[in-house]
């Protein structure tokens, strides 16, 4: 993961951070796997200790990015982050709780649309968010006689959001294109709509093959290159 982020020899607190994150989100995964599978909930106090924690370590990586990012981009993708942790809670507690874990990953998918607009104008060029868009309708028409009447709505809402959040990021990314941190956010921002689309489909439509897999590897890459994309965001580049 971290060879795919960084072109320069990393820091060794970043190394130590780095391999601990990915141990602990394999760890995650493995717990997750093990649950669905044969072994059953023998197993979930692994995925229940180590998918908050491998979202709390990326969190941990935004906060002492060095050098100094931009106040107003780190507090942004900082708030998205901590969002996010609060959604893998939710959605890890016994009970149905998708509608309060949907909420609280739409309020992470509106800040990281706030600090993508930190220095960048909202749909310039206008097609990458038009493409997630596309996207993101074309996945709800597949899916939408599977999902409840109670639940269309909110879905409707989330999709919304978080195609906006891809967009945004694309379309940021392309006007910035020797902009590194843009590009790893737009990398983030992308994989993150592809691990929803996994969960979506497993939820809506039934099991997918190893699903905890594909959801949060790709879950914990996205949140990865995004805390990622904190450092070098110089603060003479934000938006008036």
């Amino acid at each position: 993961m971290v060879a795919m982020v960084f072109r320069s020899p990393l820091p060794a607190g970043v190394r130590r951070l780095a391999f601990a994150t990915a141990a602990t989100a394999t760890a995650a995964i493995v717990g997750a796997l093990l649950v669905a599978g044969e072994a059953g909930h023998g197993w979930l106090w692994l995925h229940w200790i180590a998918k908050p924690l491998a979202t709390a370590l990326i969190f941990l990586l935004a906060w002492q990015a060095r050098p100094s990012p931009s106040p107003r981009y780190r507090r942004w993708i900082l708030a998205g982050i901590a969002a996010s942790l609060a959604g893998d809670v939710l959605l890890m507690l016994p009970g149905d709780l998708f509608v309060p874990g949907l909420g609280a990953f739409l309020v992470a998918h509106a800040c990281f649309i706030a600090a993508f607009l930190a220095d960048s104008r909202f749909a310039a060029p206008a097609w990458p968010l038009a493409a997630c868009l596309a996207y993101g309708a074309a996945n709800l028409a597949l899916l939408w006689s599977a999902i409840g009447a109670s639940l269309r709505v909110p879905v409707i809402v989330y999709v919304a959001v978080l195609a906006t959040m891809g967009g945004q990021a694309w379309a940021r990314a392309r006007t910035r294109r020797s902009d590194a941190a843009a590009q790893l956010a737009a990398r983030g921002a992308l994989v993150f709509i592809l691990s929803d689309s996994v969960l979506a489909w497993g939820r809506f439509r039934g099991p997918v093959p190893l699903a905890s897999l594909w959801v949060l590897a790709a879950y914990y890459l996205a949140l990865w290159w995004i805390a990622c994309s904190v450092q070098g965001v110089p603060v003479e580049h934000e938006a008036a």
